[in-house]
């Protein structure tokens, strides 16, 4: 299981799923395979910046981040996205999308 210590200077960010804490790592690969998924990460980026990103994208964001995919189900995922509610899912997502459009330090 991943560990919920992160650092959001690498874009990482934790996720409580089924009371675990799990790390977010926004690796290339794993935005390769949101970006398959969900289409273009700037439309994203652009989407979420007026408030017009789907809860469906985020969780499939969230899930394709998880350093370990082993650690929970995409179905938690968006369970847990619901858990905390779209303002404290925010936090994270903020935290990704920065890592998106500014990389690393």
């Amino acid at each position: 299981m991943s560990q919920a210590r992160h650092n959001p200077a690498r874009g990482e960010a934790t996720l409580v799923v089924a009371g675990r804490p799990l790390l977010l790592r926004p690796s290339f690969q794993a935005l390769v395979l949101a970006e398959e998924e969900l289409g273009p990460l700037f439309a994203l980026v652009e989407r979420a910046g007026e408030g017009q990103v789907r809860l469906s994208e985020i969780a499939a964001l969230f899930w394709h981040c998880l350093a370990e995919q082993g650690d929970a189900t995409r179905e938690q995922v968006g369970e847990a996205v619901m858990a905390m509610g779209l303002a404290a899912a925010a936090a994270p997502l903020r935290t990704i999308l920065r890592q998106i459009l500014q990389g690393r330090p």
